[in-house]
């Protein structure tokens, strides 16, 4: 049984993000951000069951509009007395492992080749038309992937191209996509292309976290019985979806409540126009949904707190939100002056600046527009909504802790650390690897279907044996035994784990404020390159996991900034639980490569008598002989150096680059300054 959406307790920007995406899907959909069981899924879930149910082509694979079929479908042309039917509106949840062929279709290339046939098997793009793509943790979906889907959504329109055969189709869908932030973010770039979205937490009044437990036990122990009391509410909804989409044509955006769109996209200095466009179709589609024929100043502002939030973050490790004082005095800034009363007719019209008759001073710029539909007083002195004040933070956040932490440099752009030899892991940037995309470097004969011929070699294939089959005109013969797949190389995103030394031989808080930048510009290159990161820091007597493994570089960035410094250097330790957290990793992620990056000044202590950099040495030799592939930081400094991370790096088998070695601007200056001295 699917949840009843009317049902679900709270969660009322959420819901409203929703329902307007399925009033009109032309906003461009909705990302739900959340913490783990706050209802997401299953909200997402209940939507269909009210959305109106969808007139179709009887045995059209592509869910073709009997009013207004496809007019390039594959399974058309569709006549225009074709049977009909209908069926409810379809949700198709697509997987976080899919191909690229299961999500937009694939061509039979060898039905293609060998029988001269356009044999086009349907993806999930295909199946999706017409209703609802769930895509449930879509920032560990593959980049490719999401663009793909932002395309089609944006296009309305899915295209699947192999070596010159082509197949277009229709798909326009709602596209709703779910993520918990702390497992990583999507690119802003991919950010940028979902219409609205919504920050989700779970309530923290006891009576309404009450409430949802109650209606969860209700549902599970009867759920049909708990299906037919939200009946009604449910029906009544599915009404409403369906009214609203009759009205939305005939909303009107005025001249007025457009600039007031405008003002406020402009006033948080957002990029593109995008905004502009996705602010406006929500607000006529809130005022379609509130049974209004013209938008507001209300419509417009639910809009821009669903629309702009996540198009205001100006670098990745920035938390969305939206700040509300801005927001109003962008609408105030907008709204329409109110014209000065009429003179009487018994005397002559006032001085300019003085008063109007009967001695009644004109209004001020703050009572301008007090009237002016949507600003009572109970939309304005409304709360922030969760995550949306200035700088994302409450009011009443944690105190800082009791020893303040060093802070980060500046962090600039740096060189691309790469594992070396080729993976088959995950699709990234950081390093070489056979994948689905990318160049092509040769041609297998293929153990199954083939999905990318590589054309050169199947013709070579197939040449020496035309005669022997018989060919007598133009055309290739081909045999099943001729075709080859494409093998491609591409990149591939990698666990990067820093083990970063925090403890007083680091020095000066001017020096470990530049190791902080350093490893910020390492993170920061690390979420652009889509790696997975882990954070293990070492001081005093031992070492921490500060961070696992995750894909949240934000949450390594924040455990960066609170990082203490000071104590002893227990180098041995902190290499050997780099060790064991890789070790797991292996395990859980067999094809994802790792790359170590020590960042250190090579000194290491431990008790008195022990030959501490020795048992460093030794621990590194047990990393290298895993086939860790290592890079070392060299943190020293002064006019002195020992070369002690120079020699770690010897025994971990590791590239050993200094601290200012790592900006890509410093390599690009030593190359030009070599082919100038050429």
């Amino acid at each position: 049984m699917t949840y009843p959406f009317s049902a679900v307790v709270g969660m009322a920007d959420m819901r409203l993000a929703l329902l307007l995406n399925a009033v009109s899907p032309a906003i461009g959909g909705v990302l739900v951000r959340g913490e783990k069981g706050t209802a997401k899924s299953t909200a997402v879930r209940a939507l269909t069951a009210v959305l109106p149910p969808v007139a179709v082509v009887t045995g059209c694979r592509f869910g073709c509009d009997p009013a207004a079929p496809d007019p390039g479908c594959p399974d058309g042309p569709h006549d225009p007395g074709a049977p009909a039917g209908t069926r409810p509106a379809r949700l198709v949840e697509l997987p976080v492992g899919a191909s690229e062929d299961r999500v937009v279709g694939s061509l039979d290339l060898e039905r293609a080749l060998t029988e001269g046939v356009k044999a086009f098997e349907p993806g999930l793009l295909a199946a999706a038309n017409r209703g609802v793509l769930y895509v449930d943790e879509v920032n560990l979906l593959h980049d490719h992937l999401v663009d793909l889907l932002l395309d089609a959504a944006a296009m309305g329109t899915a295209y699947v191209e192999r070596e010159g055969v082509s197949v277009r189709h229709a798909a326009r869908f709602l596209l709703v996509g779910t993520m918990n932030p702390e497992e990583g973010e999507l690119r802003p770039q991919l950010l940028d292309r979902f219409g609205l979205t919504v920050e989700v937490a779970a309530p923290r009044d006891p009576a309404e976290r009450a409430e949802v437990v109650r209606r969860r036990f209700a549902a599970d122990a009867d759920p049909a019985g708990f299906a037919a009391t939200w009946a009604e509410e449910e029906a009544g909804l599915a009404e409403r979806i369906a009214s609203a989409r009759a009205r939305l044509p005939h909303v009107v955006l005025g001249d007025d409540a457009l600039r007031q769109v405008t003002s406020v996209c402009a006033a948080f200095d957002v990029d593109g126009l995008r905004a502009d466009l996705v602010t406006a179709r929500a607000a006529i589609a809130h005022a379609a949904w509130s049974g209004r024929d013209a938008v507001t100043e209300d419509d417009v502002r639910v809009a821009a707190r669903l629309a702009l939030p996540h198009r205001r973050r100006r670098n990745p490790f920035d938390a969305p939100g939206l700040d509300e004082e801005t927001l109003e005095q962008a609408l105030d800034d907008a709204r329409p002056e109110e014209p000065d009363p009429e003179p009487d007719g018994d005397g002559p019209p006032p001085e300019d600046g003085g008063p109007p008759p009967g001695g009644t001073p004109p209004p001020d710029d703050a009572g301008i527009g007090s009237n002016t539909p949507g600003s009572t007083g109970e939309t304005q002195g409304k709360p922030p909504m969760p995550g949306h004040g200035e700088s994302g933070e409450s009011a009443t956040s944690a105190p800082a802790p009791e020893r303040a932490a060093v802070e980060a440099a500046d962090p600039f752009r740096t060189r691309r650390l790469e594992v070396p030899g080729i993976g088959a892991g995950a699709a990234g940037r950081r390093s070489r690897a056979r994948s689905e995309r990318g160049r092509v470097v040769g041609s297998t004969r293929p153990a199954g279907p083939v999905t990318r011929l590589h054309l050169v070699d199947t013709v070579l294939a197939a040449a020496p044996h035309q005669r022997a089959r018989g060919r007598t005109g133009p055309g290739l013969r081909v045999a099943r035994e001729d075709l080859r797949q494409a093998t491609l190389e591409g990149r591939e995103g990698n666990l990067v784990l820093f083990v970063v030394d925090a403890s007083g031989s680091m020095g000066s808080k001017a020096r470990m404020g530049a190791v902080k930048g350093a490893v910020l510009s390492l993170l920061l290159d690390a979420y652009q390159r889509r790696d997975k990161v882990g954070l293990i820091t070492f001081r005093g007597g031992d070492a921490e996991l500060a961070l696992p493994p995750t894909w949240s570089v934000e949450a390594a960035a924040a455990r960066l900034r609170e990082l203490p410094t000071g104590g002893r250097t227990p180098l041995a330790a902190g290499l050997l639980r780099a060790h064991e957290v890789l070790r797991v990793e292996r395990i859980r992620e067999p094809q994802r490569r790792a790359l170590l990056v020590v960042v250190t000044d090579g000194r290491a202590t431990g008790a008195r008598g022990s030959d501490a950099v020795g048992q460093s040495h030794r621990t590194a030799g047990l990393l290298a002989a895993t086939g860790t592939a290592s890079v070392v930081v060299d943190c020293e400094s002064g006019p002195v150096r020992l070369g002690l991370a120079a020699q770690l790096g010897v025994h971990l088998g590791a590239q050993t680059l200094r601290l200012e070695e790592l900006a890509a601007e410093t390599l690009a200056g030593t190359v030009r300054s070599l082919r100038e001295a050429a």
